[in-house]
């Protein structure tokens, strides 16, 4: 705010000292001149504090706003559009100057405008194709590299979760994981809450973080890409995943709607556990430790390494025990698999 003052200040003297000479410039040598200057004076000093602002530090924060929140990509392409249309307007300036007045003089800089704008625009239009035809004629090396180069965002959920850092050992993610500095932001303020629980959660995602620094063999990258008009941290990944073309990484199911509403892709860490649990069949047997008592009587349930819930008939007094089970049954549920299974001796 300090600045901004400031600048209105050196704005009022300089719109002070315009209107005086304009007030100057119409008076002549009349013996009303004092009377035009100073009021042209007073009004430049009261307009130039009034929009000095408006002609430097608005439109320079709007601009770094909206460059930071354009991804690298579609700048360089909208430069690479700019420099296009300008070559193509100065080629044209030349014959358009041979036109009678005031066409010659008026249609080159009307050229330079409308090949610059368009140029930039069918560039950031088309970027994708672009990049892809020149990708194409690159080495092997070079589209390794740029495949490398792809990036999957990171939400808080999935960092807390922790079986991101896994997954990143694995390779089966191989572009950059990028963590935006606002989902930090939110670690840090759930690590920082009353709430034991929260705290907790919010602590244990700073240490899958740092896990997954140093542990991943895929590249971690922290970004300052923010999307200033939007609060809601969900809300800002979704819009930086369409800003950057790229895929986010969550468990989150609301986010995970929100976000294919809105024609982003998302990479679900529920739905890949449950895609990669083993499969059964009805009468294979299995070997399961029984640890607590079922919904319905008699019934025990078990887990299977990856998580999977097996619910036992008449299993509830073998709690405490591992004991074989044959599989009756297979339910897919919103939260994973379910199997159902009878002890094997009840089948002697």
């Amino acid at each position: 705010m300090a600045g901004e003052f400031l600048l209105r200040i050196v704005g009022m003297f300089v719109f002070a000292a315009l209107g005086w000479r304009i007030g100057d410039a119409l008076a002549g040598n009349s013996g009303e001149a004092i009377r035009y200057i100073i009021v042209l004076a007073l009004a430049g000093a009261a307009l130039g504090l009034i929009i000095t602002p408006w002609l430097t530090v608005r439109p320079y924060t709007w601009a770094r706003r909206t460059i930071r929140q354009v991804p690298a990509q579609q700048l360089l392409a909208a430069t690479l559009g700019l420099m296009i249309g300008l070559i193509i307007a100065a080629l044209s300036a030349f014959p358009l100057s041979f036109l009678p007045a005031p066409f010659g003089s008026l249609l080159p800089f009307v050229s330079l405008l409308v090949f610059g704008y368009l140029g930039a625009w069918v560039m950031m239009m088309r970027e994708r194709d672009f990049f892809a035809l020149f990708g194409s004629r690159l080495s092997r090396e070079g589209l390794a590299r740029a495949s490398s180069e792809r990036t999957v965002l990171l939400d808080t959920s999935v960092i807390i979760d922790g079986r991101i850092a896994d997954i990143s050992r694995t390779g089966f993610i191989d572009g950059t994981l990028m963590i935006p500095r606002f989902v930090l932001q939110e670690l840090q303020h759930i690590a920082d809450s009353p709430d034991p629980l929260r705290r907790n959660r919010g602590r244990r995602g700073l240490e899958m973080l740092n896990k997954l620094q140093k542990e991943s063999i895929v590249p971690i990258r922290v970004t300052d890409l923010d999307v200033e008009d939007v609060h809601a941290v969900d809300d800002k990944l979704v819009r930086l995943a369409k800003n950057l073309h790229c895929p986010i990484v969550t468990n989150d199911y609301n986010l995970n709607r929100v976000a294919e509403l809105q024609g982003v892709r998302v990479l679900n860490i529920n739905e890949l556990a449950n895609a990669v649990r083993a499969v059964v069949l009805p009468g294979e047997g299995l070997r399961v430790r029984v640890v607590q008592e079922g919904k319905e009587l008699g019934q025990g349930v078990g887990y299977l390494d990856d998580g999977t819930m097996v619910v036992i008939d008449n299993g509830k007094k073998f709690i405490g025990s591992t004991i074989d089970v044959t599989v009756t049954r297979m339910l897919q549920t919103n939260q994973g698999r379910m199997i159902f299974a009878t002890p094997a001796e009840d089948k002697k």
